[in-house]
């Protein structure tokens, strides 16, 4: 048996996210990568050998798997992430190694809100989360101009006052 409501369609949503958030997510990446490979570098330093040379095989470990991980995850989830808000729903596509589509129908939405870290503004960048009545948890826009997450944040409080249902 399929279930299908004729106002949602499933489909991959259209938008990408802004390109600056290729650079926002390696900037994270590097943030865990180069303290994790310099801890056991610096510990290095006070170890007297051989047992410094294994901290420092470790540390080019950390921080060649570091490395890769900034350099390719970034632009992969570039490739991944999309999103799009309709009259009937908000559409999301997310993820790096577990890529995830989401599906939130204007009715179930319940709150709206728009966060920006320290790092998301040095990017001019933020991110919507769309709280709804699900178990999955909230729809998460991530990587968005800064300017046009407030215009969508503002464009989802108002078709959700438009949408009847209790949200639940």
């Amino acid at each position: 048996m399929t279930l299908t409501h004729p106002a949602v369609a499933l489909r991959p949503p259209r938008n990408r996210v802004e390109r600056r958030a290729v650079g926002w997510w390696t900037a994270r990446a590097l943030a865990v990568a180069v303290p994790a490979a310099a801890a056991p570098a610096a510990t290095a330093l006070f170890v007297p050998a051989p047992y410094s040379a294994w901290l420092l095989l470790a540390a080019a470990a950390l921080g060649a798997a570091g490395a890769a991980a900034a350099a390719v995850m970034p632009v992969w989830r570039y490739r991944v992430h999309r999103w799009e808000v309709t009259d009937t729903a908000v559409y999301t596509a997310s993820g790096w190694l577990w890529q995830e589509w989401r599906v939130a129908p204007m009715s179930r939405v319940q709150t709206v809100d728009t966060q920006r870290g320290p790092l998301q503004r040095l990017f001019g960048l933020a991110q919507i989360t769309v709280t709804t009545a699900s178990a999955a948890g909230p729809v998460v826009i991530d990587g968005l101009d800064g300017r046009r997450a407030d215009a969508i944040a503002a464009e989802l409080t108002e078709a959700t006052g438009r949408t009847p249902g209790d949200a639940t």
